[in-house]
């Protein structure tokens, strides 16, 4: 690795933890994950019996495991927008940029850095969620095992797609400049547009909501697919990560238009 580039990653490193909110987004996140599982295979156990027969059809045990990951991704994205708008807020993306002016090489190491910390972090939390759901999802509720068709990809999935949505987070923050605007444009497209395809008629939302970022990554980590419209998880994934190379994209093309 160049020395310049070594110099750079360093840099990203130390500055990821200078956020102070860090250390805690993250434990949050692996706690989250972790006891998502607990709550919901703890009641899908206590009211398995009460379950409609199409209902139980329906039970994925492996999604029910790691769907702590809905709420995490809030927190991880949250982290990605802070990491990049913490440095405009504080002035000391001017200093950045005059150690590293190359904006490209700049923002790739950024993202690997903080992809590197959210890959470990929430691949480890997905199979402990696992796990721990495996071991809760006893009696007549079905339980999975890595070794059944899917459950490796959608467990090794958790941490990919809050990967992405960990740099997804980073460009809305490289884009906004702003933590407010880039917070509100994350829970925006994760949270409101979701809630806001579903309101739509059956067609429309059939038409849309698979499409959208979060919906289409998070098939990942389904083993069943939820709709007969959804995408596959591959297809899925790639879609997202297609969202984040284009917010990438973006990002370049407006940092040659302005100053820090």
């Amino acid at each position: 690795m160049p020395t310049r580039l070594r110099a750079t990653a360093r840099s990203e490193w130390v500055k990821l933890w200078s956020v102070r909110s860090a250390p805690t987004v993250l434990a949050a996140t692996a706690l989250v994950i972790v006891a998502g599982a607990f709550v919901l295979c703890s009641g899908y156990r206590s009211g398995w019996a009460s379950m409609s027969a199409s209902e139980q059809a329906a039970f994925d045990p492996t999604f029910t495991s790691l769907r702590g990951i809905e709420l995490a991704q809030m927190l991880i994205g949250a982290l990605g927008v802070l990491a990049v708008t913490s440095e405009h807020g504080t002035g000391l993306i001017r200093a950045t940029l005059a150690a590293t002016p190359q904006r490209a090489q700049l923002l790739t190491v950024k993202g690997l850095v903080l992809g590197a910390v959210v890959w470990a972090l929430s691949t480890a939390s997905s199979f402990a969620a696992f796990t721990a759901g495996r071991h809760l999802l006893t009696g007549p509720v079905p339980h999975a095992s890595l070794d059944d068709p899917g459950v490796l990809r959608a467990v090794l999935g958790g941490g990919l797609y809050l990967t992405l949505i960990a740099l997804f987070g980073t460009a809305l923050g490289a884009l906004t400049r702003s933590t407010p605007l880039g917070l509100t444009t994350l829970f925006g497209v994760l949270l409101v547009l979701p809630l806001t395809a579903g309101l739509l008629p059956g067609d429309l939302t059939d038409t849309i909501l698979p499409y959208l970022p979060g919906e289409a990554g998070s098939q990942i980590w389904h083993v069943k697919p939820p709709s007969p419209h959804s995408l596959t998880p591959w297809h899925g994934l790639s879609l997202l990560t297609l969202y984040v190379a284009a917010s990438a994209a973006a990002v370049l093309t407006l940092h040659r238009k302005r100053d820090a």
